[in-house]
């Protein structure tokens, strides 16, 4: 790695260790994995750290950062500071169409700013790329995340290198490239490009975030756990249903549910949590299958491109979260995640993107066997916004009649 161009910021990395042998790095640096046994690393807390009460996280600004003693650094954050609490959406009609008791979304379809929930980790990353003193941030991305990179890198001033998939949605390039990064297109899936990065981690003065500054960056998605919690009133839901790419959203959820539940800040008990993933590329869903946990990589083939990951980092994690919280999983097929999207926003007003048909149409076949019971209060997080995939559902636009300007035109539709 060459030498760093940005000096280091007063805010400064928590360490890390590898949570497979134990081996702490005790001095925080980027790093992708254990040098001891390539575990993967996590943050590691101070253990005299003061957590605040609900009061005095009431009292803080309406963004993620309102949580700051359960997120990687010490001191206050120099960069995104925006980010964060998003809507907690009653949906009686979901509820309706899953037999629950409640339902509600979690829509990061509103995220600030690239209406994903991607804000929340690039959040920590970004961070941690000041807090290391780093010359650029970079990311291996299937779309949301680019664009998420993209607008912070250029918000904040600092370069951005963004490798992709050649062949992702043409709107989630051109979210990228109005920010000015390098934006490179590699021919190959989304695992070619990881592998790439993984290389070029090595190679450059770079905090590429959902690779050597992996274990900071997955921390940002514990947020929404929090915010669910907090937006219901300090109580926990029943059930949570999220999308699964590489894996680690459902084990962010769990590990931050679990962490207010360890500080005394929420009523109730840790949710049950289902993983929801396209046909197309489900091997997590697959592992959970055959109880195995083992994950084969698979070669992706659907619409679903933003969790087209074929050999997810965090998929062996996920499975032992789904099944330790008691909950389950479910794939489906790229027509139910057109209906999905479609049903979804007729039943809330919510457009979300692929990644949304799929959590819906999920949860709908969960309801179906048996996954919910009427007393349940489940919720569906809705990680990105419609407008990224809507050539998902251009065919749907030959259905609309073109007509003339004269009221018998109109009426010869009615």
């Amino acid at each position: 790695m060459t030498s760093l161009a940005l000096p280091p910021q007063a805010l400064a990395a928590y360490p890390l260790s590898c949570s497979a042998c134990g081996r702490p790095h005790a001095s925080p640096r980027p790093a992708a994995t254990c040098a001891e046994c390539l575990g993967p690393l996590e943050v590691v807390y101070p253990a005299d750290r003061v957590l605040p009460d609900r009061e005095e996280i009431a009292g803080r600004p309406h963004t993620l950062w309102r949580y700051a003693e359960w997120l990687p650094f010490d001191g206050a954050p120099v960069a995104a500071h925006q980010v964060g609490w998003t809507p907690l959406l009653d949906a009686p009609r979901v509820a309706q169409a899953l037999g629950v008791k409640r339902a509600w979304l979690k829509v990061d379809a509103l995220s600030s700013v690239s209406l994903s929930f991607k804000d929340r980790v690039v959040a920590t990353a970004l961070n941690a790329v000041r807090a290391f003193g780093l010359e650029a941030i970079a990311c291996a991305s299937t779309g949301n995340l680019a664009n998420a990179v993209a607008a912070a890198a250029a918000r904040e001033g600092i370069p951005a290198w963004i490798f992709v998939p050649e062949d992702l949605e043409q709107a989630k390039l051109i979210g990228t490239l109005v920010h000015g990064p390098r934006l490179v297109r590699v021919r190959g899936t989304y695992d070619d490009v990881n592998r790439l990065c993984a290389q070029l981690a090595d190679e450059f003065a770079w905090g590429i975030a959902n690779v050597n500054l992996r274990a900071y960056y997955g921390e940002g998605s514990k947020t929404m756990a929090f915010e669910v919690a907090e937006q219901l009133g300090w109580r926990l839901p029943t059930a949570v249903v999220a999308p699964m790419a590489g894996g680690s959203l459902v084990t962010k959820l769990h590990k931050g549910f679990g962490e207010f539940l360890a500080a005394d800040l929420v009523t109730g008990t840790p949710p049950r949590l289902y993983g929801a993933q396209a046909s197309g590329c489900a091997p997590i869903v697959r592992a959970f299958a055959r109880g195995d946990g083992a994950i084969v990589p698979e070669r992706p083939a659907t619409i679903a491109r933003s969790l087209a990951i074929g050999n997810p980092a965090d998929g062996r994690a996920a499975t032992q979260v789904l099944r330790t919280s008691g909950g389950d999983a479910a794939h489906v097929e790229d027509d139910l995640i057109r209906a999905g999207i479609r049903e979804l926003a007729s039943l809330t007003g919510v457009f979300g993107e692929t990644a949304a048909g799929v959590t819906y149409a999920a949860a709908k076949a969960l309801a179906a066997r048996g996954a919910f019971t009427p007393e349940d209060e489940v919720v569906l997080c809705i990680t990105g916004h419609g407008l990224k995939t809507a050539e998902s559902l251009a065919a749907d636009l030959s259905t609309v009649p073109v007509i003339a300007p004269r009221v018998r035109d109109v009426a010869a539709l009615t």
